[in-house]
């Protein structure tokens, strides 16, 4: 009887041994996730849209000749500023000289014969009425006086065309801008409405063009109507130096191109000190229309979601998911547009190994273990 007994009891010490020996099991969905928070906070965000920008001369001609001849004066610096009716290149002259002194002549010769023409006409038209000339005498005169008259005006005409020829044999400066570089030398042979000679382009005031999408035509329209100065900057070529002048909106283009759905825009600046000049690449900034006193988080407590952001706010020690639209990036924080008020408490760490509504405690997130480790022993 005494080993019966001891076989019914072995089985049972076992057990108890065995489950004396396991460490309990922690119950690890108690236990908080250690979180950094943020405050949501108001500030000024003053942020701009950028677009690639050209700029270019609001008045740029080409110089041609509009007679034929050599060039025989050239009255610039080249690159200088010169003032509206500066004379800048000659043209041989004395061909059209010559031909406006015998338009002159011709003038006098034209007027001689009508003066001579009126007389005969009233001589004859005299002698008609006391019957002593011949009907077709007197129509023969006045048709000769009526010849002398066209002549007049002929040669008056002629008088104009040649005083015109010897004014293009000067060209002058059109308005006052930079010109640029001469194209041809003293003694050059020039063509009409061929041979470029130079181009001067106007510097003060000056614009900048740009494209925007058809989309956001309204808006531009809106800026224009404005008129409103403080809206554009520009950041000049070298990616540093930003322009210290404000622009406003003198055009808008009269259509959207159909092969890419936009616009052209052209911004006017001043430009006292030249430091724009004519082809010159920049950057347009234009004010974004959320700018303001906005709410503002570490952008490193948004977490992106199948194209849709969310942050966790803290609820003492409780975690509630938010979703959030997002503005501009700035610096290091974004803007939240909606989602979460000012004074939330946002986390900024930790916030990966969290569920809506989990338990947080604050903490450093780093130092928390990964669950189900456990510590090793000395």
């Amino acid at each position: 009887m005494k080993h019966k007994y001891l076989l019914w009891i072995s089985p049972a010490a076992l057990l108890i041994c065995a489950s004396c020996g396991k460490p309990a099991k922690q119950n690890t969905a108690s236990v908080p996730t250690p979180v950094n928070v943020a405050e949501a906070k108001r500030a000024e965000a003053i942020y701009y849209d950028q677009f690639q920008g050209t700029v270019v001369a609001l008045n740029s001609v080409e110089l041609r000749s509009q007679v034929a001849g050599f060039i025989t004066g050239i009255f610039f610096k080249e690159g200088e500023v010169v003032q509206k009716g500066k004379a800048l290149y000659e043209i041989d002259r004395r061909k059209y000289v010559a031909a406006y002194d015998q338009a002159v002549a011709n003038i006098s010769s034209a007027e001689a014969n009508l003066v001579k023409a009126q007389k005969d006409v009233d001589r004859y038209t005299y002698l008609q009425k006391q019957d002593a000339v011949a009907r077709q005498t007197v129509d023969q005169t006045i048709a000769v006086y009526e010849t002398n008259k066209s002549q007049v005006a002929v040669a008056k005409a002629q008088l104009v065309s040649a005083k015109t020829d010897l004014s293009y044999s000067i060209i002058s400066a059109p308005f006052t801008g930079r010109i640029g570089i001469s194209q041809v030398k003293l003694g050059a042979q020039v063509t009409p409405g061929t041979t470029l000679l130079n181009t001067i382009s106007s510097e003060h005031p000056i614009g900048v063009d740009f494209v925007i999408n058809e989309q956001d035509i309204n808006r531009f329209y809106n800026l224009q109507r404005k008129g409103t100065d403080s809206t554009f900057k520009l950041q000049l070529s070298d990616g540093i130096t930003t322009y210290n002048k404000p622009g406003k909106i003198l055009a808008i283009d009269r259509g959207v191109n159909n092969q890419t759905g936009t616009i052209k825009v052209r911004v006017q600046f001043s430009n006292e000190n030249d430091i724009l000049k004519d082809g010159m690449s920049c950057v347009v900034k234009v004010l974004n229309e959320q700018s303001g006193n906005r709410i503002m988080i570490p952008a490193k407590a948004v977490n992106e979601q199948m194209g849709e952001f969310f942050v966790f706010v803290s609820l003492d020690t409780i975690a509630k998911q938010h979703k959030v639209s997002l503005g501009q990036h700035i610096g290091n924080n974004v803007v939240i547009l909606s989602g979460i008020n000012e004074g939330d408490k946002v986390i900024t760490d930790g916030f990966q190994r969290l569920r809506d509504g989990g338990k947080i405690t604050l903490g450093n997130p780093s130092a928390q273990q990964a669950p189900g480790q456990s510590k090793q022993g000395k």
